[in-house]
This record gives structure tokens, sequence and C-alpha cells, in this order.
């Protein structure tokens, strides 16, 4: 009798286990956001990151949390995705922060600095070096939370029409460039143009501009940027790894459920990986098929790079000083980016400097 009475408790117990995983599934609400890109979908890569946001938080939500992607242009432009997600025509964006310097350089901090920090050090300082409170303290002034959600990696310097020799040869140029960047090279005589990714051919192809960067191989190519300028420069001093955002309206952020907010956060992480992962796996053999086909490859003279950085250098102390947001950062960033620079001299160049130059001789 005892026997029965307990496989009968047991049979009850495994039918309550059974059923309690769809029952608390059941219990969470039915959320659907929209979320506007800055990017095109012709760019697989960096517009994909939204594409994996949505679909691993479908997947761990079993479809009660979607997240709809919209290209640029498709709901707003790709250079307002800010504007858009904080007075809430969507819940989110996916973009980089740079975009909006000329509301505040400070924003540059949550995309990349140039001469600052490339793609793993970029998540250090975010994920473990204190940059974290500071841009959420920052964005919280916009009604936005942010969250690091891809990495391009270190980025190319562009397609010239003609070739940089000098410091001379900078100057008048019309260059399609993006964030901060282009108010230090604004110093040199450069005329920075901040061109949506989709709207940058037409241009270069007219005329309209001299010169462009959008990120590597891989979307340069796709973009055809090779059939209208012919010298590809390296390396993109400015963006020597872009952090790209999931920025969500604050007051949607807060509705959330906590195991929602788990699920974005974790896969605004996984897109942050994959993105960086698919960029070095892909670059490298479009690089190779832009030189086959023309491409003429060219490194930045040293007294070009030079002349940047000092340009650089000055811009960021003239800015904090004017700017408290910007200083805030900034001299947090600026220790931590000489520690990095340190640690990575000791081992991790060491170690890229050799390997890359042995395998090649190889």
């Amino acid at each position: 009798m005892k026997r029965r009475s307990f496989l009968t408790s047991a049979g009850v117990g495994v039918a309550a286990s059974t059923l309690a995983a769809p029952a608390i599934a059941q219990s969470q609400p039915e959320i659907h956001w929209r979320l506007a890109s800055s990017f095109p979908k012709s760019l697989d890569t960096i517009y994909g990151g939204a594409d994996t946001i949505a679909a691993r938080v479908a997947a761990a939500t079993d479809g009660k949390f979607t997240i709809r992607p919209f290209a640029a242009g498709e709901i707003v432009p790709g250079l307002q995705v800010l504007d858009a997600v904080q007075n809430g025509t969507v819940e989110c964006g996916h973009t980089a922060s740079y975009y909006y310097v000329g509301k505040d350089p400070t924003f540059t901090f949550d995309a990349t600095v140039p001469f600052g920090l490339n793609a793993r050090q970029q998540n250090a300082w975010i994920y473990n070096g204190g940059g974290m409170p500071l841009l959420r303290e920052f964005f919280d002034g916009y009604g936005v939370v942010n969250f690091p959600a891809g990495n391009t990696g270190v980025q190319m310097g562009g397609w010239f029409r003609k070739e940089i020799k000098t410091v001379e040869d900078l100057k008048g140029l019309k260059f399609r460039i993006g964030g901060f960047a282009g108010q230090v090279l604004s110093k040199l005589g450069v005329v920075p143009q901040q061109i949506a990714g989709g709207d940058i051919y037409p241009s270069l192809e007219k005329g309209t501009i001299d010169a462009a960067e959008w990120i590597g191989p891989y979307d340069d190519e796709k973009l055809g940027f090779n059939k209208v300028a012919k010298y590809y420069y390296y390396p993109g001093w400015w963006e020597g790894g872009l952090n790209v955002s999931l920025l969500v309206n604050k007051q949607q952020w807060e509705q959330l459920p906590k195991q929602y907010k788990a699920v974005l956060e974790a896969a605004c992480f996984e897109a942050n990986v994959t993105m960086a992962a698919k960029y070095d796996a892909e670059n490298p053999a479009a690089l190779k098929r832009l030189v086959g086909g023309g491409a003429q490859l060219r490194p930045f003279p040293r007294d070009v790079m030079e002349a940047c950085y000092k340009s650089a250098t000055e811009l960021y102390d003239e800015t904090a000083k004017t700017n408290p947001k910007f200083a805030k950062i900034y001299e947090p960033w600026k220790k931590f980016r000489d520690d990095e620079y340190l640690w990575f001299r000791v081992a991790e160049n060491s170690f890229d400097n050799f390997a890359f130059t042995a395998g090649l001789k190889r």
C-alpha cells in the first residue's frame, strides 16, 4: 500500500514538473518591439547584429518577446536612430553612437576614439574597466540604455581618388568619415562628410566627395568602392575597434520582465562576439580579391599619422576643458588606455609582430 502511494505521489510530481515549464512560459507577457538599424541589409555582418539579437531573443522566450529589425531608411534614416529611440518612435536601435557627436562629442566613447582602443581593449574597458557605469550615466540623460552589440575590429583607412603622400594632400579633401575623427581631420584642412553607409557609393561616384571610409574589405567590396576610387589606405586609426550598440528606450527597458532583460543582455553579448568573428573570418579573402582586382593598397605615410595623432590629442584636451561630460569619461578612459598599451606592448604586440612576419616568410 505504501509502495502504491509512493508511486502515485511520484507520478503526480513528474506530471507537475512536466507542466511547470509551459506554465512559467505562459505567465510571461507577449512583447513585440521594433528595432531601427543604421545599416542597410546588404551589409549582412554589421546589419546582421540586429538579426542575431532578434533571433536569440525569440528563441529564448519561445516567441513571447520578439524584436523586428528594420534597415536604415525603412522607419528613419540611418543617422537618426538615436532620436527615434529617445522619442519612442521605436523601442530600440542598432547603431554606432559616434554618429551623434554633433549632439555631444561624449558619444564617441561608446563607439570608438581615434588612436584609442582596439576591439579587445574596448570590451575590456566597457565590461571590466569601469566604462559601462560611466556610459550608462551619460546615456541616462537621453532616456536611453546602451548595450555593446557588435564590434568591427580595426578598420581600413578608406578609398581615395588620389594618393596621400603628405599632410598637404589632406587640405580641401572632401572625405566621408564618421564620428569624432572628422573633427580631428578638419584641423588638418579636411572637409569631413557624415554620410550613411548606403549613400556613400553614389556620392563617391558623382565626385561629391573625394574619398570615403566605411569598415573594411568585406563590406567595402559589397559596396563597390573599388570601382570608383583605386587607392585603398590603411590603417583606420580613427577606429581601432568600433563598438556597435543596441540603444533601448529607458521606459521600455524598465517595463521588461527581468527574464526578458536577461535574455536581451545575453543576445547583445552574442552579437558583440559573432560580429567581430565574422569580420575577422571574411576580411582576408575579400582583401585578396580587391587587390587582385586592381585596388592599390597603401599605408598612410608616417608624417600623416603623426600629424593626425597630434591633432587628435589636441582636440581631446580642448574638448575636455569645455565639456564636463566628456572630461568625466575622458580622464579615466585615458588612464585605462595607457595601461592597456603597456600590457599589449609586452605580450600581444611582441607575439603579433613576430608571428605575422614569420608566417609570411614561410
